[in-house]
């Protein structure tokens, strides 16, 4: 039993050694699909990546829209485009009527006196009519375009958005079934069923208000049932290009989540982007260390120049200089403790700098200031103090270094 049991732990383990061979080998094939769609075609685009969790910066939004790339509901630019014009066309209906029925009129009345191809007033006559009739459409709906563009975007003019992408042009059916199932294509269905529904029920409710005018039509002339028809039409424009503008509200703020959310970035992005525009932190540090270090080796010139030095006595010493026509406030010029407070105190003394014992007031500089940093404006009444009774010391000083 012993033996059987050992022979089987072994074969168990030869069995198991033998694994990882038989996978390398021979593997198994997978396991085809019962049907033929694939999970990712369900699955958001590539920029909603699970790694992407941080806000887009500034530097990037700015990048995005010097590429045209900006956030912009279509529905709204359609929506003003529709209303502007039906608006204008409500005002300019009867006079347009007029100048149809002239048109009419005319071209009737010359229709066997004239040659098309030979006589050019023909072509002059429906250019002019066209431009009555269209200009002030057309310059309307100009208008309404360029201001919902610019009311949402900003003034912007690039032409990378025209540049051909021939990447675009062959078909990828797995991204098409994507887009479909994914958050926009569910919103863009939801959204026109929203404005199918909207002009379907504008329209049905006008038209069951009018319904008795549009059953006796038929005893009624041409020009009655002319306007009748016109009425009800433009007032269905005007309406639902009224409600299409109220929806397209939330329609933006949903264009602007996820223009968001399309370009979050990862941590390594940011990290990456902040080298490229401001330095590493790293990097400033250790420069802003070298400055300092530079400024403490450069006492010999900086603490003459300074008005007073605050000591601890012993143990710390501040230099401080203050000139109020290229400083907006006392700066610390040098700073030092134990074997460097004691050079500080020397070079003071030699040079005439007058030496301030304030034990409180050169602790917390030397703590919360830095050489180069202007003092915090919370000191300042007491180096105010300090300054103003060592003043008529240094300007005597500063006229025997001028000499």
């Amino acid at each position: 039993m012993r033996k059987r049991e050992r022979g089987t732990g072994s074969n168990i383990l030869e069995y198991k050694s033998c694994i990882p061979l038989l996978i390398s080998n021979s593997p198994l094939p997978a396991p085809r699909s019962l049907l033929p769609i694939h999970l990712q075609w369900f699955a958001d685009d590539d920029e909603d990546a699970p790694g992407k969790t941080e806000e887009p910066t500034e530097h990037k939004l700015q990048r995005l829209r010097e590429e045209g790339q900006v956030v912009k509901s279509q529905e709204l630019v359609g929506a003003i485009g529709l209303f502007l014009p039906a608006l204008l066309l409500l005002f300019l209906a009867p006079s347009m009527l007029k100048t149809c029925v002239e048109m009419l009129r005319f071209f009737f009345s010359r229709a066997v006196e004239l040659d098309p191809t030979k006589d050019a007033i023909i072509l002059g006559a429906l250019l002019r009519y066209f431009t009555r009739l269209a200009w002030p459409i057309l310059t309307v709906a100009v208008v309404a375009a360029v201001f919902s563009n610019v009311m949402q975007v900003g003034f912007l003019f690039t032409t990378k958005t025209i540049v051909p992408n021939f990447s675009k042009v062959l078909p990828k059916i797995g991204q098409y079934f994507r887009r479909i199932f994914s958050v926009d294509g569910i919103y863009n269905f939801i959204k026109s069923i929203a404005k199918m529904a909207i002009i379907g029920f504008v329209a049905f409710i006008l038209i069951y208000s009018e319904k008795d005018k549009l059953l006796n039509l038929q005893k009624t002339d041409v020009w009655m049932g002319l306007t009748t028809v016109s009425s009800i039409a433009i007032k269905m424009l005007i309406i639902s290009a009224f409600l299409l503008i109220i929806m397209s509200i939330p329609d933006y703020m949903f264009q602007r989540w996820r223009f968001r959310e399309r370009n979050r970035m990862t941590r390594y992005e940011i990290k990456e982007e902040m080298k490229m525009y401001e330095a590493d932190p790293q990097v400033q540090g250790r420069i802003r260390r070298r400055f300092q270090e530079l400024l403490r080796q450069n006492i010999g010139v900086s603490v003459p120049k300074a008005d007073v030095v605050v000591t601890n006595p012993t143990h710390l010493a501040v230099a401080i200089q203050y000139d109020q026509r290229s400083m907006s406030g006392p700066m610390v010029v040098a700073m030092g403790a134990d074997e460097m407070s004691a050079r500080i105190r020397q070079i003071a003394q030699e040079n005439g700098v007058p030496l301030v014992e304030n034990k409180p007031l050169a602790w917390a500089l030397y703590r919360e200031t830095e050489v180069g940093e202007i003092i915090p404006p919370a000191y300042w009444n007491t180096v105010a103090v300090i300054l103003s009774k060592v003043w008529y010391l240094n300007e005597d000083r500063r006229r025997r270094l001028s000499a």
